[in-house]
């Protein structure tokens, strides 16, 4: 995955959303009453990247985009099904936690690549990956 930038959509105008801080807003979340902070970003998936062979717009590879989300503590609030349908090369996705800083923290991968990198496990000879953030 690699072109980490903001999407900021329009629904952010709404009065369901208030702004926190720049491109973070807080609001009620889509799968219970909690409160939650939120953030948008658009990324490019990398088909000869372990993984993200098959990955698309408008079906976004589990590996490593599920490394991503455990790594920042993160869920997926909106997949914009209609924007990355009508997209060839670029994904958008609507980030959630129930925690600001880990939403803050997602942010510092703008302008950024995460992937994983195949490799076996010489003491169990099972196929492993690590993922790399660049």
């Amino acid at each position: 995955m690699k072109n980490f930038q903001n999407y900021t959509p329009q629904k952010y105008e709404t009065a369901d959303f208030q702004k926190v801080e720049e491109n973070i807003y807080k609001t009620k979340s889509p799968y219970g009453k909690d409160m939650i902070f939120v953030t948008s970003l658009s990324f490019e998936q990398e088909p000869d990247q372990y993984g993200e062979e098959d990955g698309c717009p408008s079906y976004i590879s589990q590996v490593p985009f599920e490394d991503l989300l455990d790594l920042f503590g993160l869920f997926v609030t909106d997949f914009y099904e209609d924007l990355n349908a009508a997209s060839e090369k670029t994904c958008y996705q609507e980030f959630g936690a129930f925690d600001l800083e880990n939403i803050q923290n997602l942010r510092t991968i703008i302008g950024k690549r995460f992937y994983a990198v195949h490799y076996i496990d010489e003491s169990t000879n099972s196929e492993c990956y690590k993922t790399v953030l660049e």
